[in-house]
């Protein structure tokens, strides 16, 4: 049978060529822990990247659900302007006190309408994916303003990207 989900949410986007990401809290093609859902600890995971191109003046880390019943997914994470000497962000950088976050940094607004992580609250039913992936761009700010929407950031973090590192896990109930 075939996956009746939605395309991951690069499928379709400007291909760029990859580098890598890993976590301390997730793995990819796993389960995403607890700590990391919406009800259960909401705290950003870490994450930590390296083998970005020559050129990367800066990062973005986003987290999106494709899989969310809403037509056009969910996102859970936007983070943005981070410098380019930054090559991880720490358990909960974007989550609580913001413990880590880098100095610059900046978040949009999730899909719950907070500049922070928000973590996986699917609906019952078949477990959604949680494509978290770190950007490098070719500029050092993408210029949005945090209160623009998660479709202005993720089109302007695409259209500056240089390459993508991508971690994707999943949650149901």
């Amino acid at each position: 049978m075939m996956d009746q989900r939605a395309p991951l949410p690069y499928a379709y986007l400007r291909q760029v060529p990859a580098f890598t990401v890993v976590s301390d809290d997730l793995v990819d093609g796993g389960v995403l822990p607890g700590a990391h859902v919406y009800e259960s600890g909401n705290v950003s995971p870490h994450l930590r990247w390296s083998g970005a191109p020559e050129g990367t003046k800066g990062y973005a880390v986003t987290c999106f659900d494709p899989d969310a019943p809403t037509g056009s997914g969910w996102w859970h994470w936007l983070l943005v302007d981070i410098p380019a000497e930054v090559g991880e962000l720490p358990r909960g950088a974007g989550s609580g006190a913001m413990e880590g976050l880098p100095k610059g940094a900046f978040h949009g607004r999730n899909d719950y309408g907070t500049f922070d992580f928000g973590g996986a609250a699917p609906p019952p039913g078949p477990p959604h994916r949680y494509v978290f992936a770190v950007h490098a761009l070719g500029v050092e700010s993408i210029e949005v303003t945090p209160e623009q929407t998660a479709a202005v950031f993720g089109g302007t973090v695409n259209h500056h990207a240089l390459a993508r590192a991508v971690l994707t896990v999943e949650y149901g109930v």
